[in-house]
């Protein structure tokens, strides 16, 4: 069973804050400072370039991929770390694409995040044989996948609403169509136990600095299920991903599995703060996070329900429907999550009228719900949000 009083001691909260936006930016692990300082002044500082031997840094990438299979679902040897989200988009759709030559059509929907659409539209200009993105609403994707499609591109839960999709029976039904399956986990990996292998994902990505708590800009992930590990051809040929790096051949040759998924220096530092977040995760059962999810998502929703009638909700209300947020729609919700922030509770808003509110069990609890939704309600009630310096738009929402 999961000490959940024990995990919240492990993060650092400023005194007086309600953290509601822990899936854009995690929480920072109490242990990272040190860790990463200790990095630096041991290991970078004494060791200088020997640290890539003598404190494994190379190896920083598959080790913590490896760390972060059980979170998702993953064989062993099968996620590696490095380069960012869109990076690691690109690879995976990259490599579908050359796995079924003989069609064109790439599945996503209007839901998925822009970045992994940018990455397709991309791709397919930079090909220019013929490639096709479409694009279906969330709930039209099961029907959409015909013979013509070669890959779908999905983020497993979306990142406005939180609905969730269902990854077995989407991956079934492209197999069964001849297609590959891309899963973006960004808004699933550490929201809740995620099985790549058991739905039969062929490829997936993700992020580490929303829910499992990396820090900002750490790096992301890619995993590359068993039977195409030998056969999946990255566009992104990097350095890293070369069978014999330090051969310096300057003709490439993919590395053996995962590997070949690697494409530039690993960013130690920030992998470092990453792995001490992992020490927190290495403690979690995800069974149990999921519930306590639920129960916390379910607790805000009534709360705001019965208290601000003005909010519409903008997520599933059935509870397995959706991942690890609450969203709301609000024709000033820009305004009403800055007048929130001012009070102390940080959520988060995404054009043109939701807000949105992340629930991680690792450092939440029933009184912050609590506490949250009664400022909500004081800030909707008094229309508190209604002033001009509420309503000027920052750089990042």
């Amino acid at each position: 069973m999961t000490d959940f009083n024990w995990t919240r001691e492990q993060f650092h909260i400023p005194l007086g804050m309600i953290y509601l936006d822990g899936n854009s930016l995690g929480a920072l692990p109490k242990m990272a400072p040190d860790r990463v300082l200790r990095m630096m002044e041991q290991e970078w500082g004494q060791q200088l370039i020997t640290g890539w031997n003598a404190s494994g840094w190379m190896e920083q990438p598959t080790r913590i991929g490896n760390r972060i299979a059980r979170l998702i679902g993953a064989q062993q040897d099968h996620v590696v770390l490095g380069d960012t989200l869109s990076i690691k988009v690109f690879q995976a759709l990259a490599s579908a694409l050359t796995l079924r030559p003989d069609r064109r059509v790439i599945l996503s929907d209007t839901g998925n995040f822009p970045s992994d659409l940018y990455m397709a539209q991309g791709l397919t200009r930079l090909l220019d044989r013929g490639h096709e993105l479409r694009l279906v609403a969330p709930e039209e994707v099961e029907g959409a996948i015909t013979e013509d499609v070669a890959v779908t591109l999905i983020t497993e839960v979306d990142y406005r609403t939180g609905r969730r999709h269902d990854m077995p029976a989407l991956t079934a039904k492209a197999h069964e169509k001849g297609a590959l399956s891309i899963w973006d986990l960004a808004h699933s990996a550490g929201a809740f136990g995620v099985d790549v292998a058991g739905g039969g994902a062929d490829f997936a990505v993700g992020c580490t600095y929303k829910y499992l708590n990396g820090g900002p800009g750490s790096p992301a992930f890619i995993y590359v299920a068993p039977e195409h590990a030998e056969h999946a051809q990255p566009a992104l040929a990097g350095w890293l991903g070369h069978a014999q790096p330090f051969d310096f051949d300057q003709t490439y040759s993919p590395g053996a599995g995962i590997q070949r998924m690697r494409v530039g220096t690993p960013p130690v530092l920030q992998m470092t703060a990453l792995e001490s977040a992992l020490e927190v995760w290495d403690q979690v059962d995800m069974d149990d996070l999921r519930a306590r999810s639920i129960e916390l998502s379910e607790r805000f929703l009534a709360g705001v329900e019965q208290n601000c009638p003005q909010l519409q909700l903008f997520s599933p209300r059935a509870p397995e429907q959706r991942g690890s947020q609450v969203s709301f729609q609000f024709e000033n919700g820009y305004a009403v999550i800055q007048a929130l922030i001012s009070e102390g509770v940080i959520g988060d808003f995404r054009a043109p009228d939701v807000m949105r509110f992340g629930f991680t069990p690792l450092y939440l609890n029933e009184r912050d719900v609590d506490e949250a939704v009664a400022i909500l309600t004081r800030v909707m009630r008094g229309a508190l949000w209604d002033t001009p310096k509420f309503m000027t738009r920052k750089t990042v929402t």
